[in-house]
């Protein structure tokens, strides 16, 4: 059977495929880069915005048309289907989240047996992610994906120390990724040498020290004590990078979104109190355009917060209604030509505040990993997560090594 894998969302959503892919892998099926090609199509789909089902359902009607696969589809869209994506055609199976076992099963295969723990990809890519959470406990207005995935469970830590090792046989880089990830150990009972995230990346780096780890998404007030000394004193350990969600600026609107963990100013003084202390430092948000009930006044706000942090990017997200979130019954829906005016003006801000960043960084050197490789190119990833690029002559194997940023 020739099977082909994509996947839309997050770094959670591509590590769930990475361990069905290798449970495909387990069981002789050959895996191809052209659905043209295949048999059966694996698809991974996010429910994060109304945009991203729109353009799944595009792509499963595109597999229909230009190829013979049969399609399953899996994952946070797939748990809340109504019937509207089984009914598209070519759709074999819609399967809730991603259990490799289930998926197997649905795909035809009858004796699944025990799944590899740890996704292995190869080639170039030095890096590697690693899922020590899944689910959310919050209830953010525009957010699906609590009702999708469930409540916050967290990993054992002898589980993600024995997955960690086996990916560090293979990888320079391991990026810790969930869905909410600063809760980790959070009402999970003794999870042993660690109850804080904290905590857990540090037993993961006496585990494994040859190796980079990054924090994927992190609420900026959940860097405590011990994540932020981690940052500052072992920068050969853990990258100098911090994705914090934002959202919004305004403390009206945080409200309004169900945000209620911070405020703008309690998120500001975290980062500049970090900031302040990383010589090196990649710096990423969401932050999302045209919130209903969104005013001048907060679409301002959220600028003014912007351009008084140092982002090194920002991920401009148009507010799109979605049903089944609560933020689709509040009042103040905005026109869309609004939206799409704030959005561009955020990504405008976003973009000239990283080319600014990047400006200041070439020249100096950086810890890079090897990424993969694009146009013949060899990708390096920086500390501070940027994407530095040297022709594959300049390369001596290794996956780990000093680069100039150029």
């Amino acid at each position: 059977m020739n099977v082909y894998f994509h996947t839309f969302g997050c770094k959670a959503n591509q590590y769930d495929t990475e361990r069905v892919r290798q449970a495909f892998d387990d069981r002789g099926a050959v895996v191809v880069d052209d659905p043209a090609l295949a048999d059966l199509a694996v698809i991974n789909s996010c429910t994060v915005t109304n945009e991203s089902e729109v353009k799944l359902r595009r792509f499963v009607r595109h597999l229909a048309k230009t190829g013979r696969a049969q399609t399953i589809v899996m994952g946070c869209a797939a748990a809340l289907d109504d019937g509207t994506i089984a009914a598209l055609p070519g759709v074999r199976a819609v399967v809730a989240n991603a259990d490799p076992a289930i998926v197997l099963r649905t795909a035809g295969f009858d004796d699944v047996g025990a799944q590899h723990a740890a996704p292995l990809p190869g080639g170039t890519k030095s890096r590697a992610l690693l899922k020590i959470q899944d689910g959310c406990d919050e209830h953010c207005t525009f957010c699906a994906t609590t009702l999708a995935r469930g409540a916050n469970r967290s990993r054992p830590v002898a589980e993600l120390v024995d997955e960690a090792r086996a990916l560090a046989e293979q990888h320079a880089e391991i990026v810790l990724t969930g869905v909410h990830i600063g809760t980790w150990g959070r009402g999970a009972g003794d999870q042993g040498v660690a109850r804080t995230l904290g905590q857990l990346l540090e037993a993961l780096i006496a585990a494994v020290p040859e190796v980079r780890f990054r924090l994927g998404s992190v609420e900026a007030t959940e860097v405590d004590e011990t994540l932020a000394r981690l940052f500052i004193d072992a920068p050969r350990n853990v990258a100098a990078h911090l994705h914090a969600p934002l959202q919004s600026g305004s403390n009206r609107l945080l409200k309004r979104m169900g945000r209620h963990w911070y405020t703008a100013e309690s998120y500001r003084a975290r980062i500049e109190w970090l900031a302040a202390r990383l010589p090196v430092f990649g710096l990423g948000a969401d932050i999302i355009a045209g919130f209903p009930g969104e005013t001048d006044a907060d679409h301002h706000a959220s600028l003014m917060l912007l351009h008084a942090l140092p982002f090194t990017y920002i991920h401009v997200f148009p507010f799109s209604v979605r049903p089944d979130a609560p933020a689709a019954r509040l009042a103040g829906q905005l026109p869309p030509e609004v939206i799409r005016a704030r959005a561009r003006e955020l990504r405008e801000l976003g973009e000239a505040k990283g080319a600014a960043y990047r400006a200041s960084r070439v020249g100096q050197a950086a810890d890079g990993v090897v990424s993969g490789r694009q146009q013949g190119r060899l990708e390096v990833m920086t500390q501070d997560y940027l994407s530095v690029y040297l022709d594959t002559h300049r390369w001596d194997g290794r996956p780990r090594f000093e680069v100039t940023v150029n």
